[in-house]
């Protein structure tokens, strides 16, 4: 009867053991994808600001070519 115990504790035990490194495996991924996703969003988020910069100096570059189509006439 004793054997028949100390198996199902051994089972047990590596059933847990194995649960527990499953979890933190799928953790560490989970982990890993939420960094990529927080670069890409950063490398948007920089983009975003260049655009914003562009579109100011493409506004300051039309307003300069109507003062010279102003100066023409």
């Amino acid at each position: 009867m004793e054997a028949e115990i100390i198996i199902a504790v051994l089972s047990m035990f590596g059933t847990a053991f194995g649960s527990v490194i499953g979890v933190m495996t799928a953790n560490k991924l989970s982990n890993y994808r939420i960094e990529q996703l927080e670069k890409k969003v950063e490398k948007h988020n920089n983009l975003c600001d260049r655009m914003i910069i562009v579109e100011q100096s493409v506004k300051s570059a039309h307003h300069r070519l109507d003062e010279m189509l102003e100066e023409e006439k």
